[in-house]
């Protein structure tokens, strides 16, 4: 098995002329290698024969200190407990890089992120195409680029459109989106079907990118951010605020108080344990069985009751910060955290029972969305989708934080290679979150929630945490800046990976499966604040803002 110190070694041995410095930090956990861009992709292939995974690249402009923009590329060593960065560099006025896409198919979209963002080349990307930017945004405007104000609403432009991947001969498109009765959020795939077997498809997302990375570095302190990092996902705000947390604390060298560990972990499994319940209810829905639908969502009511008495809110908790959590636990909360997680893994046995012998749901499920277990690493996919096909990683075990070293608890690994797997790995891994809920508030220390710090966080720190969220692993990538906030924050959700592996999960299956596939990553879209109208006399479409929207529905 590899080492950090054994990758270290041969990278350095191998590449000695084109690694510039090599740094291990926190703990001996990460590495972070400073390399020549021109061995870019030879670097990252060998970090993968190796035993790493991709997880995600980071893209960021350092004109104002070097005239460069940076790209760092990031792997995980699961089975090893440590990570691996790649940094390298180019300049601002010609950021012209190797693609690593053609041997990393998950990196695609990150690169064609900063295609968008910071204006940077790949040579060597199968599908440059534009990703994050509005189709009407003007050409040389790279919204992560410094001189570029947070604010900025450059003027729309007309006639403008997202250009598809051309249909393969002898099948229909069929446009799913952006807004769907089958799709919860705004997202548009069109899908290539010949009759009725799907045989490909093109995904357009980010619909309204909110611009949250950009806002947190310009305009807002670390102190703030949790609050916002919370709002990333309607279902996993503990997720991203331990997250991002974490991350500052790494760089930061702050030390949060045991018990805080402890109260994090608890949240975290409570939102496991609501966003299992609630997937569960989406995918009976989505197949045509609503009695799973509301009996799920009937249990999973309970846990937002406690929530709501923990924190004072179901969803927004406000309960993480940077130091620990603003809020402890009493003992009658305890108690009450008991008994409510006693309760629902009693029902959710009945719930499982029932769909474990009912041959409607096999049907739907069962062969459906399948992928073999190369597929899955060959694309970085995490999660549930990963554990269905029978790929063991989770972070909470792979790497420790809040106080899961001190957990007792199994990682559901199942291979059936399909829907069905995820629907068992999910439940599942609620009779898990319950588990681990007991021994947190079991072996829960006395002492302080919160450790306030007052020194300022040193700049141009490097750090890098794993967060297994319910959907699979979160990735939080902070560089600290002047001023109280950080230069750099980037953050991968784990629908990022995981939406790049559908057009494979869809190939070959029926049209008629296209909602239970797509919904079994359980997919989590930005909110959109515009739509397509279209003049039924004309047949003219055009984008209007929120603004004139609201004009349009008041006059009328």
């Amino acid at each position: 098995m590899p080492t950090l110190e054994s990758i270290k070694n041969r990278l350095n041995e191998k590449y000695k002329k084109d690694i510039a410095g090599s740094e291990t930090l926190y703990g001996d956990t990460q590495l972070f290698l400073d390399i020549r861009k021109d061995v870019v992709r030879p670097i990252c292939n060998d970090i993968i024969s190796e035993g790493g995974r991709y997880l995600v690249s980071v893209g960021h402009d350092d004109g104002d200190r070097s005239g460069t923009l940076g790209l760092i590329h990031t792997f995980s060593f699961d089975a090893d407990h440590f990570k691996v960065m790649v940094k390298t560099a180019a300049p601002a006025d010609n950021p012209v890089f190797d693609s690593i896409t053609p041997d990393i198919p998950n990196a695609g979209w990150s690169e064609r992120e900063y295609i968008d963002l910071l204006g940077m080349k790949f040579t060597g990307h199968p599908k440059p195409k534009r990703l994050i930017l509005a189709d009407d945004w003007p050409e040389g405007i790279h919204p992560l680029r410094k001189e570029v104000p947070y604010n900025l609403v450059p003027p729309a432009a007309e006639d403008v459109a997202y250009q598809l991947d051309e249909c393969p001969p002898g099948c229909s498109v069929v446009p799913v989106g952006p807004f769907h009765p089958s799709l919860h959020e705004p997202a548009h795939f069109a899908v290539f079907v010949d009759g009725e077997t799907i045989k490909g498809c093109d995904y357009r997302g980010f619909m309204t990118h909110r611009g949250i990375e950009k806002l947190c570095t310009t305009q807002v302190s670390y102190n703030e951010v949790p609050f916002i990092a919370e709002r990333i996902c309607g279902i996993c705000g503990s997720v991203h605020a331990t997250a991002y947390s974490q991350v500052v604390e790494l760089a930061a060298g702050i030390k949060i108080p045991r018990r805080a560990d402890f109260i994090r972990t608890i949240m975290l499994e409570i939102e496991r344990i609501h966003s299992h319940l609630l997937w569960l209810g989406v995918a009976g829905h989505l197949i045509g069985f609503d009695t799973v639908f509301m009996q799920a969502w009937r249990v999973r009511e309970q846990v937002m009751w406690l929530a709501e008495k923990i924190t004072g809110n179901r969803k927004t908790y406000g309960m993480i910060v940077i130091g620990g959590v603003r809020r402890d636990l009493t003992p009658e909360l305890c108690d009450d955290l008991l008994k409510v997680v006693a309760n629902i893994e009693k029902e959710t046995m009945t719930i499982h029972r029932a769909i474990a012998g009912d041959t409607a749901v096999h049907k739907r499920t069962k062969g459906v969305g399948a992928l073999t277990r190369e597929q899955v690493v060959n694309w970085s996919l995490v999660g549930p989708v990963a554990r269905a096909r029978n790929v063991d990683i989770d972070a909470r075990r792979d790497h420790p934080y809040a106080a899961y070293d001190e957990m007792k608890f199994d990682v559901p690994v199942v291979d059936t290679m399909d829907v069905w797997g995820t629907v068992l790995v999910r439940i599942l891994e609620i009779y898990e979150a319950v588990k681990i809920i007991r021994q947190a508030v079991e072996k829960m220390p006395g002492g302080p929630v919160l450790y306030e710090f007052h020194d300022p966080i040193p700049p141009m720190k490097h750090a890098i945490t794993q967060v297994e969220a319910p959907r699979g692993e979160a990735v939080h990538y902070v560089i600290t800046g002047e001023e109280n906030r950080a230069e750099r924050w980037r953050v991968r959700a784990p629908t990022y990976p995981n939406l790049q592996g559908v057009p494979a999960m869809l190939m070959n299956n029926q049209f008629a499966d296209f909602p239970i596939i797509v919904g079994s990553i359980d997919p989590c879209f930005s909110c959109t604040d515009r739509v397509e109208v279209v003049d039924m006399r004309s047949g003219k479409a055009s984008v209007i803002g929120s603004g004139e929207l609201e004009k349009m529905s008041r006059k009328r």
